[in-house]
């Protein structure tokens, strides 16, 4: 596997980053991860705009511009020779020894990763997902922005260690207030009423790329959109459920805290959104050739 790092590709085995590093040391950094279909990289433009979002937010000052960083995810994922696949671009503060100051780093650090990825078995995305209510919340907005794509990931760790412990693969998570915010590493949508339901960005959600594609097929599709407060109970009481992320891409559920969505099956909608999703995706994007 080659990765790029820091200006060139290099074998998987050199890819090494100083101990003294802030992305390992403090968590401080942002990332993307990235599909890639048919050769064609999908939403690349997207993906990068968010991550040059993301590092301003935290004033990490970049030294590539947006077009050399899209150029070397193409590099990175023609030099190994995929087809199709899922991109991790990692972007941290850089080294800077042992004090916490951002300041004490030189300049940062990137790398990027073209390799392979199944998030969920097949089973769940054809009869859906298990979910249960996690006990662990988003941070509040006031400690950390949820529009950032940081690497400080603990929080959505600890609550898909929740979730694979009951039993499930994924979880719900709630912001401060005891509303829906995210799942632990992709968003919610139901379907109630023939309406497309999902939580608002400002309650704790991440502004997700495949969040963003749902919303403009709703349009192509004829599905009334609302974006607003959500609690448990809308999941519970939901004609339909599926989640989106770039890794998940959209995968159905069929229950949430053992209360049955809707029937306890995916749904025609839900078909709906997952059949152009794939069409969309596979045929569209960034060229690697």
């Amino acid at each position: 596997m080659k990765i790029w790092l820091d200006g060139k590709l290099v074998e998987e085995s050199e890819a090494k980053l100083s101990v003294f590093d802030h992305g390992i040391l403090y968590g401080d950094g942002v990332f993307e991860g990235i599909r890639f279909y048919n050769r064609r990289i999908f939403r690349l433009e997207e993906h990068i705009e968010r991550l040059f979002d993301s590092a301003k937010a935290i004033v990490l000052n970049l030294p590539w511009t947006k077009e050399e960083v899209c150029q070397y995810t193409i590099d990175t994922v023609r030099a190994n020779g995929l087809d199709d696949g899922y991109i991790r671009l990692v972007i941290t503060r850089g080294s800077g020894g042992l004090g916490l100051s951002p300041y004490l780093c030189e300049k940062p650090s990137m790398f990027i990763i073209a390799s392979t990825i199944k998030l969920y078995p097949q089973e769940h995305y054809d009869n859906g997902l298990t979910l249960i209510t996690c006990a662990t919340r988003r941070p509040a907005p006031a400690a950390l922005m949820p529009q950032v794509k940081s690497l400080n990931y603990l929080n959505n760790v600890m609550a898909k260690v929740e979730a694979i412990q009951a039993g499930a693969l994924e979880g719900v998570m709630l912001n401060e207030q005891g509303n829906v915010a995210e799942c632990t590493g992709d968003n919610i949508f139901l379907i109630k009423d023939g309406k497309l339901i999902t939580p608002l960005v400002s309650d704790g959600a991440l502004d997700g790329i495949t969040r963003r594609v749902i919303l403009e097929l709703a349009d192509q599709l004829e599905v009334p959109v609302v974006e607003r407060t959500m609690n448990r109970y809308d999941i519970f009481t939901a004609d339909e459920c599926f989640l989106t992320g770039t890794a998940a891409e959209v995968i159905p559920v069929k229950s949430l805290d053992r209360r049955e969505i809707g029937d306890g099956k995916p749904g025609e909608v839900t078909q709906r959104f997952i059949s152009a999703f794939r069409e969309l995706a596979e045929s569209t994007g960034a060229s690697i050739d």
